[in-house]
């Protein structure tokens, strides 16, 4: 379309676009930031940058010792047929421990642990550990205490009144997925 005059008409200058604000200058200390909503404040904006103004933080208490079971009443308990009585579960434990009750005659097969050694106390009734490929029996009577080395092949056969012990050793090591085939 043109205008009266003939001449094409005269386009509409642009809007200049309006410049974006300056970005506020970061800051250069913690002390110098904003604390987040609902954020505690540091040490440094409490007391300042000097740390032997500082409180000392205060120290982790210290583990108690407790007793955790009776293992000779839980023992006495109405026997039962077998079975883990008691099981150390203690939260940060660097052992575990079990109270096993075996039922007269009960037996735990011949076997070898590998990666652990494991002492055993026997707590009620008696037995016979097997020691070794040959199963060399081992009298077992209350009060026993035995340590079964690492790589060790044992057995243990509860008598007619059965055998409660206490078994303790290092934390096993966690689970490991491995392929199949064993492989690492």
């Amino acid at each position: 379309m043109t205008s009266s005059s003939g001449h094409e008409p005269e386009p509409k200058p642009e809007p200049k676009p309006k410049p974006a604000p300056a970005p506020a200058p970061a800051p250069e200390t913690e002390t110098e930031r904003e604390p987040r909503a609902g954020a505690e404040p540091t040490a440094e904006a409490e007391y300042g940058p000097d740390p032997a103004h500082r409180p000392e933080p205060e120290p982790e208490p210290e583990p108690e010792p407790r007793v955790l079971c009776d293992a000779r009443a839980l023992a006495a308990d109405p026997p039962l047929p077998g079975g883990v009585l008691w099981k150390l579960a203690e939260a940060g434990r660097q052992l575990d421990a079990n109270l096993v009750r075996l039922a007269p005659g009960g037996r735990v097969a011949p076997h070898a642990e590998p990666e652990l050694d494991v002492l055993v106390f026997v707590v009620a009734g008696d037995g016979v550990l097997g020691a070794g490929t040959a199963d060399e029996p081992r009298p077992l009577a209350e009060g026993a205490t035995v340590w079964l080395p690492h790589g060790s092949t044992r057995s243990i056969t509860a008598g007619p009144d059965g055998l409660s012990y206490l078994t303790v050793h290092r934390r096993r090591p966690g689970l490991w997925i491995r392929p199949h085939g064993g492989a690492s």
